[in-house]
């Protein structure tokens, strides 16, 4: 083991963060400037929430079958190819002269959630347990990171370029980090190439039921459901007290980093004392900061209070569980164990925000008082949990 530490140095290191810093911003750079984009390309938001959806569900089918094919033909290999595809897509969004043209360059940025867990794989192959817990947080973080870069930077791109560079700039950044991923970053030489790959099983997510996992992906799903909710609504309520689109974009942005920070603090914390204890304290403040902005009408510094609270929680647990889970499975489903927890984190937020909508009418009580019940009944879960503290 200690010969894969040696081979995979700084520079190895480096290059994922960067890589994954650069993907987090091109997947957010749409976003903000989505309005400027509809009037430029004359589309309506019908239509521009059509393109903010492709990369979605794109991602969402994507991950598990890159991270089938990392563990089959070395997470390195695959991880090159796809990025070839995010940078092309990012460059035939940024050229797109209609609707379909960017649709298409979505389509092929999506194929950035395939890297989370390629870089599960190459962080578990070249690092021993203890220490790909830490990095594979450092990597989430990175990527959460690279949304709040993108959401920042996109409407300056825009105004003071054009909306064309928020995509081409990050582009070019993914390309030139894969360029540094291909040379610097050790080979890693597929574990079992006999192995057939059960495409049926990636494609349906049946390692859902497998024993050892199951509540992982159940508690992963509740997690970000309930931060889905919440970040749903938020927004709503400062609306409703008078706050304007930037102000609220910067009274969210705590929250968001709240959230990256937890992200790189998960793997440290789930090693240190267990996933287990780490989720159960991130279900206990979620459920608590929940009853409390649900029993009052809270002001404007409660509701940002709330969000930095759950975006820490939220991020902290469901990260230690992605972490302890990608570092505990056999070595040849690493790919596909933790692809299925990105996956879930994905439609765990839609799904959350959807309720929430369902679930508005007048007032957030009740969207706050059913989010803050789901976390308080998802605590059942944990018990099944592995303690996999070292």
């Amino acid at each position: 083991m200690s010969e894969t530490m040696v081979r995979m140095g700084r520079p190895a290191v480096g290059a994922l963060g960067v890589l994954a810093l650069a993907l987090g911003t091109l997947q957010t750079v749409l976003d903000p400037a989505l309005p400027l984009l509809q009037r430029e390309l004359g589309i309506g938001p019908g239509a521009g929430a059509l393109a903010g959806g492709a990369m979605l569900v794109t991602g969402a089918v994507v991950a598990p079958v890159a991270g089938a094919l990392g563990d089959r033909y070395g997470g390195k290999r695959v991880l090159v190819r796809l990025m070839i595809l995010v940078a092309a897509g990012g460059l035939l969004a940024g050229a797109a002269p209609n609707l379909p043209v960017l649709l298409l360059g979505q389509v092929l940025q999506g194929a950035m959630v395939g890297a989370l867990p390629l870089s599960f794989i190459l962080v578990r192959k070249h690092l021993p347990a203890a220490g790909a817990q830490p990095m594979i947080g450092v990597v989430v973080a990175l990527f959460t990171g690279g949304g709040m870069v993108g959401t920042v930077i996109a409407g300056p791109i825009a105004e003071g370029l054009s909306w064309r560079w928020m995509f081409v700039l990050p582009a070019l950044v993914v390309a030139a980090a894969t360029l540094a991923v291909l040379r610097v970053l050790p080979d890693d030489p597929p574990v079992d190439a006999g192995r057939r790959i059960g495409w049926p099983g990636a494609a349906l997510l049946r390692l859902l039921v497998r024993p050892g996992t199951r509540h992982a992906y159940a508690l992963t799903f509740a997690l970000t459901a309930v931060s889905g909710m919440v970040f749903f609504l938020l927004p709503q309520m400062f609306a409703a007290d008078g706050v304007g689109t930037t102000d609220i974009g910067l009274l969210l942005l705590p929250g968001v980093v709240a959230g990256a920070v937890a992200d790189s603090a998960a793997g440290f914390a789930a090693r240190r004392f267990g996933a287990r204890a780490v989720v159960v304290a991130a279900l206990l403040t979620t459920a608590a900061t929940l009853a409390g902005l649900a029993s009052v009408h809270p002001a404007v510094w409660q509701l940002v209070l709330g969000r930095v609270l759950i975006g820490f929680a939220v991020g902290i647990g469901a990260t230690a569980l992605l972490a302890s889970t990608a570092a505990r499975v056999d070595v040849r489903e690493t790919g596909t164990a933790s692809s299925l927890l990105v996956v879930l984190r994905v439609a765990g937020v839609a799904v959350g925000a959807q309720t929430g909508g369902v679930l508005l009418d007048g007032s957030s009580a009740p969207g706050f008082a059913v989010a803050g019940l789901a976390a308080a009944l998802a605590l059942l879960l944990t018990r099944r949990v592995p303690s996999d503290r070292r």
